[in-house]
């Protein structure tokens, strides 16, 4: 892996909570409108300022890209965003406290390393997607690369975890941080140090250099996107340029890269508005060909009918949890996709029974993230809004390494990584 420090644009440290935001698509416009009410340094006027025009404005209108241009150059000229004066890397530490549903009881910290990621690694397969990725959504994120000439937000790579890094990691977060602060609404804690020693950033980057790929966790189409505005500026650069010393800014995007064995990927779920036809009574015994359906009792906590292993499924229907379980044959244990629940389910059950043929286009299905609960899925159904509700076991980190090594794509929605990248605690500009 290609890394490099590069001279981050950052809010002072009094100003970070204000700055800082999350991810643009993890929020639609309104929400987004409704969390910088009143804040006017929040992220969300550059990432989303589609918020700072009539509530239905489209937000891919040219209007709206330009206004992000002028609240970017509004941060710095006002001092909410500054640039550092030297090239740095950092340190991004993400905490679930032990108050948190998602911890288990027991507060856990991810550490990450931000840096500056080389295009050229991710052209040519060394950064490992396990995703698709619609044109779209691309050409909008590569338009506001463009037209902002920076990487606002980061992306969040993983990469085999090595004791070195793990090393430098924990000496440079032996130091006071530059932003320590829990952020609502999720209530993370993030921390962030600045690594200036010259030495501790030649030693990253040599060791860096001994990984031979790391893997998009979260961010397939920022990754996309970055990387090609990167090679516009390539082909644009043309022979004149040939004589550059090192490789150009723009070459590089902003990536925070977690060792594999600290992230936690948590389920993500299915909805569907019906029973393609079928009367409740139906569709479960249809769905007892494939499946050992067994039914929890009527007054089961949430935690007790929550998927207990790889091939295990929680259905919601008619007011009663029940509890899946894959049928040996039903799938393929040597195929690296056949194997995720993902699959099983899909072709089991939502194209099977549901006639759900795909994920990514048909409206009568939705998408849960296992970050909203099991008690998400119950309150959609029982609103009357969906008709059945699929809880899945959360797939693992060397799952999705094994795809993406072997170049197969997963099925869609098939990962939620939680915590979210902050967005706002460090920008990386193209020149």
């Amino acid at each position: 892996m290609k890394i490099k420090p590069f001279r981050g644009i950052r809010p002072p440290k009094e100003l970070v909570e204000e700055v800082s935001s999350r991810p643009y698509d993890v929020l639609n416009s309104e929400e987004a409108r409704k969390e910088a009410e009143g804040n006017p340094k929040s992220l969300y006027h550059i990432i989303k300022p589609e918020i700072n025009f009539e509530p239905g404005t489209d937000e891919h209108d040219e209007r709206v890209y330009a206004a992000a241009v002028e609240q970017f150059k509004k941060f710095k000229a006002e001092g909410w965003l500054v640039q550092d004066k030297e090239e740095k890397y950092y340190v991004y530490a993400q905490t679930i406290l032990a108050d948190n549903p998602l911890s288990g009881g027991k507060e856990k910290t991810q550490y990450g390393l931000v840096v500056g990621a080389w295009v050229d690694d991710y052209l040519e397969g060394r950064i490992k997607k396990h995703e698709l990725t619609r044109r779209d959504k691309e050409e909008d994120r590569m338009k506001h690369v463009r037209v902002l000439n920076a990487n606002m937000e980061p992306v969040f790579f993983a990469y085999p975890h090595r004791e070195d890094l793990d090393e430098i990691v924990a000496g440079v977060t032996r130091n006071a941080p530059e932003y320590d602060f829990v952020a609502a609404p999720e209530g993370f804690r993030h921390t962030f140090w600045v690594i200036d020693d010259k030495e501790t950033i030649k030693r990253i980057t040599e060791i860096f250099a001994q990984i031979p790929a790391m893997y998009i966790a979260d961010g397939h189409h920022r990754s996309a996107a970055a990387a090609g505005v990167g090679l516009e500026r390539k082909r644009m650069r043309g022979l004149k340029d040939e004589r550059i010393s090192g490789l150009p800014e723009y070459e590089f995007f902003l990536a925070v890269c977690f060792p594999d064995n600290q992230l936690k990927i948590i389920d993500y779920n299915r909805v569907v508005k019906d029973l393609n036809g079928l009367t409740e009574e139906e569709f479960l015994e249809a769905i007892k060909d494939d499946f050992i359906v067994e039914c929890y009792n009527g007054d089961a906590l949430l935690n007790d009918v929550k998927p207990k292993a790889l091939h295990n499924f929680s259905l919601y229907l008619g007011g009663r949890w029940y509890s899946l379980t894959a049928k040996a044959g039903r799938y393929d244990d040597n195929d690296p996709i056949g194997v995720l629940d993902v699959t099983i389910s899909s072709n089991l059950i939502l194209d099977k029974i549901l006639g759900i043929k795909d994920l990514r286009s048909d409206k009568r299905i939705d998408f849960v993230g296992g970050i909203r609960g099991l008690g998400e899925l119950k309150r959609r159904v029982d609103s009357g809004e969906m008709k059945v509700a699929l809880a899945l076991y959360p797939v693992t980190m060397q799952q999705i390494i094994d795809i993406a090594d072997s170049g197969n794509i997963m099925p869609p929605k098939t990962t939620w990584f939680e915590p979210k990248l902050r967005s706002g605690l460090v920008v990386h500009e193209l020149k």
